[in-house]
Formats: C-alpha cells, structure tokens, sequence
C-alpha cells in the first residue's frame, strides 16, 4: 500500500502537468476557432458579366485582384471587425468641415445633410459629388462617414450626407415620423438640392448598409433619378427586409443577439422622439403604440408596433416588400458596385444570392463578395493595430475613379465618332 501511494505522488505532478497542457490547448484551440486564424487571406469573388465596362473595371481597380488582408491577430473574425466598427467606428478619425443645411419636406418635416467641399481637383477634371446615405440611424457625425468623406474630399471629391430623419441628437422632429428602412424621400430631397445647387456636377450614389437599400431603391424607383448619376454603390446592405428579419429570429452567427442590439438602440432613438410624436395631430403613432415599444426585444416587433405606421402599411408584410430595394434594383441601368462580406454577421449568406444573380443578368451590375470584413468593418493592418484608412474606404473611390474616367473615355471617343461622321458627310 505504501508503495502505490508513493507511485501515486510520483505520478500527480506529471499529471498535472498534462491537465495544464491539455487546458491551454483547449483555449488555444478555441481561439484560433473563435478568431478565424486559420481561414486563408484572398482576392474577393468578383462576379459580372463579361462586358467591355467589367474589363476595364479589372484592369482598372487592383483591389479587384488583390488580396484583402485583414490584422492578423482578429481581423478574420466577422463579430470582431462588426463590433470594432460599431464602438470605435474607425481609428484617428479625421473631422472634416461642412456646412448643414436644412430642407423642409411636403409632409412638415424637415431632412437635413451635411456638405463638404472638395480639397482638391478631381483627377480628371470633372465636378463629381459623392451623395451619401449612411447605415441605420446613422448620420454625418460617425466616425466611419467622418472617415470616408476625408479620404474623398482629398481625391477630389465633394460629399453630401444624408442625415437619417431623427437620427441627429438634440435636432428636434416637425413631423410624426422618423426615417424607415427604405424611405427615398430625404435621400431624394438631398439628390435635388446637389442637382440645382451644382447644375455641372455628375453624382455618385452611396450607400452603406440600409442606406445602400435607401439607394438602389431610390435609382430603380424612377428612371429620372439616374439622370447624372454616374454609378451606384451598396456596401454590406440585406437586399430584402422581409428575408433579413427573418434571419434575425436565428441563433447562427449570433444574429439574434445583434437583433438585440439593434432593438435596443432603435428603442432608445424613438423614445428620444416620443413628445414630438404624440403631440403632432397628424401622428398615426399613439400612447399605446409607445407602450408596446417598451416591450420589444426584436426588430420586427419595433417595425410592426411603430415603423411601418409612419407611411400607413396595412400590415408588416406590406412595410417589408414596399421599402426593399430588391424590387426596384432591376431597373438601375446605370453602373452599379454591390459589396458584402461573406463573415457579415447581420447579412445570412442566403441573402447573397440576390445580388449574385443579379451580376450574372445584368451587364451593369458587379458583384464583390470578400472572404473577410465583417458587417462595414474591413479593416487592414498588419498584426494588431489597424490603419485608418479602411479596404472599403480605399475601394469605393477606386473604383469610382475608374468609372469616372471610363466616363469620360467614353465621351471622348463619342466625340470622335461624331466628328469623323460630319467630315465624311461634308466630303
């Protein structure tokens, strides 16, 4: 007996030794899972149809083909480079200097944007403004819009930012409602007064999240709203809110936890807004509505208890299929940048589809899918600490350089055909 005790004390430290080896490859097992560190780096998909605009856009755009390479040490988890960009938004952001303006709506309210200027020319000479609609309940002041409008004010570019109806601090309502998921009608308001304002200047439509719904929507709703505009692009949007809501009641990727999230904040939001809201006459919103607000723990409760009211949908299902870009995005013609990331959390890979049989029937649409990025994160840097400057940031205004001297390639050799055809008539 002695000597198996003994055996047994010679034998505990080695055992130890193992439980402690077998504890820390544990966690390093569920690091490298939870941190994606074993998923590879890439070039995005890229899916279009083989047409004269594609191949240029390929020669054109190096980020197409080049490998997007997030920090290595938690850039490849979607839930980190989400939630990087929804506390920090971006790294040393910049406060570029604009000038708000207001412009009363039909129905009493009042849309508000931010305009900057240009810090320099454009390289090709041409007046182009970036008109920009921001994710939900977002506006000017984040530091993401901070970060994109800085880096185009310095590839010459003058940018407009929608502000979402309400979604300003301390800027109080003067109609009954806020903005919705696909409500044009600020967004088209701030489009009209750049169109009058700059009769010279071609536009580029962006939109991030549901703005990029609020844009495609608003490019495929009437043809008129293409005129000038020189492309669209939608970065990280849902395609259809029906579909989407319905992926946030799953546990996968945690979006019913992002549901949470969401909710919480676009409670806090309306409630910010309730006197405004209960005191108007015309409100269709009533104490009762606000009651169930409190309630709430998903969107699709908010959206049917408040949202859907503001415009009169009978039913939720109505709200859902009339604001979704996904029945208007087939009329855009004009050259049109549909970006998602394949680690989106808020965005289920089935909804991906849409944009990608989109690319494949239309000649103007390309579709951009990237192995990492998030939800509007895409952040580089080397190991741990990102760059300001964000891939998304970077790729947006490639490409749209490259449209804007595909443009006027174009314009030139229209130029010269006509030309060559009055010296032949004349001879």
């Amino acid at each position: 007996s002695d000597g198996d005790m003994h055996t047994l004390g010679s034998e505990l430290p080695a055992m130890f030794d193992g439980m402690k080896l077998a504890a820390v490859a544990t966690v390093l097992y569920i690091v490298v899972r939870c941190l994606n560190l074993k998923s590879p780096t890439s070039p995005p998909e890229i899916i279009n149809q083989d047409t004269a605009i594609s191949r240029y856009l390929h020669k054109t755009c190096p980020l197409l083909t080049k490998e997007y390479i997030p920090p290595l040490l938690w850039g490849k988890s979607g839930h980190l480079q989400t939630v990087l960009y929804g506390k920090m938004g971006r790294v040393n952001t910049p406060s570029p200097c604009g000038v708000r303006k207001f412009l009363p709506m039909q129905d009493g309210a009042t849309a508000t944007f931010d305009l900057f200027e240009a810090l320099g020319d454009h390289s090709t000479g041409d007046d182009v403004t970036m008109v920009i609609c921001p994710g939900i309940g977002n506006h000017s002041e984040k530091n993401y819009i901070r970060t994109f409008v800085d880096h185009s004010q310095r590839q010459g570019y003058r940018c407009a930012v929608l502000n979402h109806l309400g979604a300003l601090p301390n800027v109080e309502l003067t109609s009954p409602r806020i903005f919705t998921y696909g409500c044009t009608w600020e967004y088209a308001a701030m489009v009209g007064y750049i169109k009058r304002a700059y009769p010279q200047t071609l536009l580029v439509a962006v939109g991030f999240s549901l703005g990029g719904n609020i844009v495609c929507k608003f490019l495929g709703e009437n043809h008129a709203n293409q005129d000038r505009v020189l492309c669209g692009v939608s970065i990280c949007q849902g395609y259809s809110a029906l579909r989407t809501q319905e992926t946030f009641v799953q546990w996968d990727q945690c979006r019913k936890f992002y549901n949470f999230v969401l909710t919480d904040n676009m409670k806090k939001l309306i409630l910010s807004h309730r006197s405004s809201l209960l005191s108007m006459s015309s409100s269709n919103i009533g104490d009762a509505d606000l009651n169930r607000l409190y309630a709430a723990t998903s969107l699709i409760q908010i959206d049917d208890t408040i949202m859907r009211k503001f415009h009169s949908h009978s039913s939720l299902k109505e709200y859902y299929e009339k604001e979704s870009c996904v029945h208007y995005i087939h009329k855009v013609t004009v050259p049109l940048l549909l970006v998602n990331s394949s680690d989106d959390p808020l965005v289920h890979q089935s909804l991906l589809d849409i944009p990608r049989n989109l690319a494949e029937k239309m000649p103007n649409v390309i579709f951009v899918l990237t192995q990492h990025g998030g939800h509007l994160g895409f952040f580089e840097g080397a190991m741990l600490f990102p760059q300001p400057l964000t891939w998304m940031d970077k790729f947006i205004v490639e490409y749209t350089d490259a449209i804007c001297r595909w443009e006027q390639d174009q314009l030139a050799c229209r130029r010269d055909t006509h030309q060559s055809t009055k010296v032949t008539l004349s001879g």
